[in-house]
């Protein structure tokens, strides 16, 4: 049952991001650049530049941890969910490389 939880989490987490991504863009407009989208949460406000350093250390914390025991269980594409985090959204790609954990460990027992 939890494993579902994740795949919904994965699912809102992709589009939420998204809209607001899809606005962001027709805000900048054509003045965008990949360092423009990504620093623009660190200029905005002193609440902004809070939350894209929680975003930032976070992300790369799980990253890491999703790596590691994506070894550990023996899961293959470990990769992809970092691929995931920087194309779609961490929001995405924790919760999808939940599911995914939940399925191996299921499979294993």
């Amino acid at each position: 049952m939890l494993k579902w939880v994740y795949l919904l989490g994965a699912l809102v987490g992709a589009s939420t991001t998204w809209w607001f991504n899809l606005h962001a863009l027709s805000e900048i407009g054509a003045g965008f650049s990949p360092q423009a989208f990504f620093m623009v949460g660190f200029e905005g406000s002193s609440l902004l530049g809070s939350v894209a350093a929680d975003f930032w250390v976070g992300s790369t914390v799980s990253l890491i941890w999703m790596i590691a025991e994506a070894r550990r269980l023996k899961m293959r594409h470990a990769w992809a969910f970092v691929v995931i985090t920087f194309a779609v959204a961490w929001a995405c790609a924790l919760p999808l490389f939940l599911f995914f954990r939940e399925r191996q460990l299921e499979a294993a027992a």
